[in-house]
């Protein structure tokens, strides 16, 4: 191994200073698809497989102080990919974009391994897990976080939209691949779940230290490592703090008014206020403030991360939505209910596929701003559409209307990477690419904590009552039925999360189900009891849920069409030009992208 990053008989044996042919765009295109799709599956791939997974290491999430590790499981790998990238897509720009995402490989590789080896089990084994995770997602925010500015890079800008339309479709995507991947892998072992992530990031590795070049010289510079640490420092907390308030606190049914959420929330948010502050007053900032003075780069961002806000919504919502009420109430037992809500959930991810490839290409010709903005009102009304079907659905309409989400989402990610990748000098784009990936994961991440409080709220005022009176029905003794009802909301939609009835949970554990007759217990613990008694606290939730993330994509509709259009019409390289910020000039042509 020979030099910083290693892997240097590999770079030598490739020739490193070897020219770039015709056919280096493609080889490029594949290798950090299969990068991006990898980093995004194994985000999103436990959170289906999270019930074997504990099963495996002998865990009970829903007892009391295992909630903790179960947020974490989901929200560790989201949270470093939120808070990385940028600092990540800022190295590539210094020291090599093609160095720091080789090295995401390696270590992604790494991670993936000691996954798949767990040695302990009940909480040791779940930490193990956690800190893996987020060395895993250390190494996929390194892919992601320089995937577009190599593609940037590689391809002439009238075939850009194309060549980042297929990688940034192959990322989202990859989110609900994972999903259903998650559900196969789990029913077979759930060290499976990670083994598969063994060969594909060890291929990955050594296809990318032989085949990828350096496109583009290295721009030297200082670390800013002021700016890095008020960054993560208050990233993470102000997102660790959204993610704890929707556990419950006292006698409230989340945990706004708890002290330490509080303390996240305004100790992250006066951070990153220094952190601004930070970052107009050193010579090379780690996140380049100046590039929100173009149009196209703010308001992409900004559509980026209320619709990724939204998606992560509509993402959880639907997996709720199926696995507790729709599947059990049509005969699925509840520990199949994972596989088959990602099997029921494939219309999403064709859309995704259909749409993103082909609104890249088209982009390339007419602009980012029609298939963007059209894409977006399209997702609004799929979610008006998800508003007005009652709980029981009727699949066909139900598969159309996520089939018009998916197509709305794959027209607006392609064209809208494409045009903020595009609005930045070529010395930027490691960074423009870091912020980006920043305000897409950071959505992300906020979505579990903005939606989840919002369907807690809506579940805490009439779930309760709903419960006790239902179980009483079925002749459970009025006093253990208001200790059910007493479970937190969270919990209960913890449950259905994670494929458990929750009925046959809660009143196994406190012996409840004794004192029934043989027909009252079959009736509690089937498939059609809890479903049924939580449709329509559920549905007011999710009422509440999907209004506001149709609101969402709207105001993105607006930002997005608000774009502008623009061309590269200066290099950003001069630090005392006219434009010391480094982003490409805005003009009235047609054309979205920066020429190569």
């Amino acid at each position: 191994m020979s030099g910083p990053f290693g892997f240097g008989a590999l770079r030598s044996a490739r020739g490193k200073d070897a020219p770039v042919g015709p056919g280096y765009k493609w080889v490029a295109l594949s290798n950090t698809t299969l990068g991006v799709l990898i980093a995004t599956m194994d985000a999103s791939i436990v959170i289906i497989s999270l019930p074997a997974i504990f099963r495996g290491i002998g865990l009970d999430p829903l007892a009391p102080g295992n909630i903790g590790y179960l947020l974490w499981m989901i929200l560790g790998y989201l949270l470093v990919s939120a808070v990385l990238v940028v600092v990540l897509g800022r190295l590539g720009d210094m020291f090599g974009r093609v160095r720091i995402y080789n090295l995401g490989f390696l270590i992604f590789a790494c991670a993936s391994v000691a996954l798949s080896l767990d040695p302990f089990h009940a909480g040791a084994g779940a930490l193990w897990l956690i800190i893996w995770r987020i060395v895993q997602a250390f190494g996929g925010s390194m892919l992601t976080a320089n995937s577009a500015a190599i593609l940037t890079d590689a391809f002439p800008a009238r075939q850009r939209g194309m060549a980042l339309g297929i990688n940034q479709i192959t990322a989202l995507a990859g989110q609900f691949l994972g999903l259903l991947a998650g559900g196969l892998l789990a029913a077979v072992d759930w060290r499976a779940v990670f083994w598969i992530s063994v060969p594909i990031s060890i291929t990955g590795t050594i296809w990318s230290y032989l085949s990828l070049r350096e496109t583009s010289a290295g721009r030297p510079g200082r670390v800013d490592w002021l700016g890095n640490l008020t960054f993560a420092v208050g990233a993470g907390i102000l997102l660790a703090g959204i993610t704890y308030g929707i556990q419950p606190y006292g006698g409230s049914a989340t945990g706004w008014a708890n002290p330490w959420v509080l303390t996240g929330l305004i100790g992250g948010a006066a951070l990153l206020l220094l952190f601004c502050y930070v970052e107009t007053h050193v010579a090379e900032p780690m996140f380049n403030l100046g590039l929100f003075k173009v149009r196209a780069f703010a308001a992409g961002n900004l559509a980026a991360l209320l619709t990724a806000i939204a998606r992560g919504g509509l993402q959880f919502m639907l997996i709720i939505w199926l696995q507790g009420i729709w599947l059990p109430l049509h005969g699925y037992d509840f520990e199949d209910t994972p596989l088959w809500a990602g099997v029921f959930m494939l219309p999403l991810t064709i859309g995704f596929l259909i749409a993103g490839p082909v609104s890249g290409f088209l982009s390339d010709r007419f602009g980012a701003r029609l298939f963007s903005t059209t894409g977006l009102v399209a997702v609004a009304c799929s979610f008006l559409g998800l508003l007005a079907l009652p709980v029981n659905f009727d699949y066909g309409l139900f598969a159309a209307l996520l089939l018009l989400n998916g197509l709305g989402q794959g027209m607006f990610s392609a064209p809208n990477t494409s045009s903020i990748m595009g609005s930045v000098s070529p010395e930027y784009r490691g960074v423009a690419s870091g912020m980006r990936s920043t305000f897409q994961n950071s959505g992300t991440a906020l979505s579990i904590g903005v939606f989840f409080s919002l369907m807690v709220s809506g579940l805490a005022s009439s779930l309760p009552g709903t419960l006790s009176s239902g179980l009483q029905a079925h002749g459970v003794p009025a006093g253990a039925a208001e200790q059910a009802a007493a479970l937190p909301p969270v919990s209960t939609l913890f449950a259905t999360f994670l494929g458990n009835n929750p009925i046959e949970h809660l009143l196994s554990s406190n012996g409840a189900l004794d004192h029934v007759s043989a027909a009252q217990r079959a009736a509690l613990t089937g498939h059609t009891f809890f479903p049924q008694l939580v449709s329509g606290p559920f549905h007011h939730g999710l009422t509440i849920v999907f209004s506001v993330a149709a609101g969402m994509a709207l105001v993105s509709a607006v930002a997005s069409a608000l774009r502008g259009s623009h061309r590269a019409g200066y290099d950003g390289s001069r630090k005392d030009g006219p434009n010391p910020a480094g982003v490409v000039q805005e003009t009235s042509q047609p054309q979205d992208n920066a020429a190569s």
